[in-house]
């Protein structure tokens, strides 16, 4: 694809990009298929995969208490439980505001471990890594920020989430769609946003402006973005998945770029059909 020969130009050492089209295919490459990039928070939707495996496994409930007083895996999932961003502190009562918290993530690596007596790395790698073949996708840390992974193994989980093999279709379609809809909150980088749609793990593009998607996004186009200058969405409407590995930190320079790659990436699609 013509449309990502433009991180060439990017401020950036290093990028790699991929758009996987729904039925699996790869409709473009760019840059190193196999070097390892930090994730930063593109490793929450990987944690959220692997915990909707465990409810589909029955080994944890959605709506089971999990975190603050009041607050469930679900809660934890969709950023309402209330917690702080980086500490352990209630803000706000379960379900009244959007509050975005990696403490969140870990406190819900931490439930997973518990109920299932293996620790969430390890149940990550087996849940979901193994057998998407992601042998060079890691998680040495946080279930927030911490995973590193490669492009080639992204393009195998952005297909995964087109066509559903380790979960149920419906389970992803609700993990997609908005949780505790009308929600206000802050979104990292964007500043204020109401409402600010999320899913269970993963951001729901909706209405938001400014954001780090294009202008010719659809609404129901979800992903994730992390501050190590990484992304990842499916856009539903446009039938594809993009893919974006950097080695700069998130800032001004993805701000200005991000948005028009997308639109560039989805006018390419459209003409290509």
């Amino acid at each position: 694809m013509e449309s990502l020969r433009t991180i060439d130009d990017w401020p950036v050492t290093t990028a790699a990009a991929a758009v996987v089209r729904a039925d699996g295919t790869v409709a473009g490459t760019r840059g190193p298929a196999d070097r390892r990039f930090p994730l930063a928070s593109v490793t929450k939707p990987l944690a959220a995969y692997a915990v909707l495996v465990a409810v589909e496994e029955g080994a944890v409930e959605l709506d089971e208490p999990a975190g603050p007083e009041g607050s469930t895996v679900r809660h934890l999932l969709a950023h309402t439980s209330g917690l702080a961003f980086d500490e352990q502190r209630a803000m706000a009562g379960p379900g009244t505001r959007r509050i975005y918290s990696n403490t969140g993530f870990e406190v819900l690596g931490d439930h997973l471990a518990k109920a299932t007596d293996i620790p969430f790395p390890e149940y990550l790698r087996q849940a979901v890594l193994a057998p998407l073949g992601m042998t060079s996708t890691e998680l040495p840390g946080s279930p927030a920020k911490d995973a590193v992974s490669t492009l080639a193994d992204l393009v195998r989980f952005a297909a995964e989430l087109q066509a559903p093999r380790l979960l149920d279709p419906r389970t992803v379609a609700q993990a997609a769609s908005v949780a505790f809809p009308g929600l206000p909150g802050v979104l990292p980088g964007y500043g204020n946003q109401k409402p600010n749609d999320w899913g269970l793990g993963f951001e729901i593009r909706g209405g938001k402006s400014p954001h780090w998607t294009g202008s010719a996004s659809s609404p129901r186009a979800f992903g994730h973005f992390g501050q190590s200058g990484t992304f990842l969405w499916v856009d539903p409407d446009a039938g594809a998945a993009c893919v974006v590995l950097t080695d700069r930190d998130f800032g001004p320079w993805a701000i200005d770029a991000w948005p028009p790659f997308t639109d560039a990436v989805l006018a390419e699609l459209r003409r290509n059909g």
